[in-house]
């Protein structure tokens, strides 16, 4: 059952076909801006205005005060005053362990930055003969990249005679994805292409 063919259930192998590989690094970054932005508070001492609409730690709303009452209050409990909301007339305060809300937004930025990975191809380049050694190292360096949620492109371009061989070129590929499956399970993005004498298919973890 060929990768580029089916995009279900990948066979296991108990042997590496031997093939010539040569390292081919291929490159794209795609970066999104974030979204989450550091929020930025007023506190306590630095709140301006003379009231605010005060909600208590439990989340009830106690209504408008003036700021030096709620910031008695917010002491008296161990506890920060916060603006949060300060385009509201008057604006909300809410009294909180200000350490604690800082941490959480920290795990909230982290969260995001992670979700917005740099997504990168990594290009290795596949030909009609390898050593054994070099098969072994090509699956394992594939297979690392799809770990690091990098996506893998696997090229093999066919000169003069090796054009003739176009069905051994396609049963290379097929036995390497099927190799480095048997390390990280994949999918097959991009079936395979055949552009003239190239051939090239994509492969990125499967989820």
């Amino acid at each position: 059952m060929d990768f580029f063919l089916d995009r279900g259930a990948i066979p296991l192998i108990s042997t590496i076909l031997i093939f010539n590989i040569s390292a081919l690094r291929i490159s794209h970054k795609r970066n999104k801006k974030s979204s989450f932005s550091e929020k930025r508070h007023r506190t306590n001492q630095f709140i301006r205005t003379d009231q605010v609409r005060l909600i208590d730690e439990n989340g009830e709303n106690i209504g408008v005060i003036s700021t030096t009452a709620a910031l008695e209050m917010a002491q008296e409990r161990g506890l920060d005053l916060i603006e949060v909301n300060p385009l509201a007339n008057p604006p909300v305060a809410k009294i909180v362990d200000y350490s604690k809300m800082r941490y959480q937004e920290e795990k909230e930025r982290r969260k995001e930055r992670a979700k917005q990975k740099k997504v990168e191809i990594k290009g290795i380049r596949l030909s009609l003969r390898i050593s054994e050694h070099d098969t072994e190292v090509r699956v394992n360096q594939a297979a690392k990249f799809l770990k690091q949620d990098d996506k893998v492109k696997l090229e093999m371009l066919l000169r003069g005679r090796e054009r003739q061989h176009t069905d051994l070129a396609k049963n290379i590929i097929n036995k390497f994805v099927t190799a480095v499956n048997q390390i990280v399970e994949v999918n097959v993005e991009q079936p395979l292409n055949i552009l003239g004498g190239k051939l090239s298919v994509m492969i990125a973890k499967k989820n």
